[in-house]
């Protein structure tokens, strides 16, 4: 199972307490893609679900595991890449936002009902409840 709803949802739990205080915001979700079936469908709608964004969908590019063996960035191991590009169009995708929110809560049940509509709770049988 791709680790992104659980932990997103925790992030979004935790930005939504500090809001109050601090004015914490959620500019958004940023996806570097595992290439699973509906990976973007269901980004979109884990983001509608919160009340943000989906900033940016960076494809799957082995080049990012080749930079980290060689311990460097993708843009310093393979400056010309076209994955060096998507982490450039990234950074300004992230610059030139100007949509912050705070996020809806989302229950448990309801991120299982989003996964289950979207096919990726289909082989899963550990419970993964938070």
């Amino acid at each position: 199972m791709n680790q992104f709803p659980l932990k997103g949802l925790l992030l979004a739990k935790g930005i939504a307490k500090f809001a109050q205080k601090g004015g914490v915001r959620l500019g958004g979700i940023i996806c570097n893609s595992r290439n699973v079936d509906r990976e973007i469908d269901l980004l979109r709608a884990f983001a509608a679900e919160l009340g943000t964004q989906l900033i940016y969908f960076a494809p799957r590019d082995n080049v990012v595991q080749r930079a980290e063996i060689n311990r460097k960035t993708v843009i310093e191991y393979a400056p010309g890449s076209a994955h060096a590009n998507e982490y450039r169009q990234l950074a300004r995708a992230i610059d030139e936002n100007t949509c912050f929110s705070i996020p809806k809560p989302m229950s448990q049940e309801r991120l299982e009902q989003i996964l289950l509509e979207y096919g990726l709770m289909d082989t899963i049988k550990d419970d993964y409840r938070i």
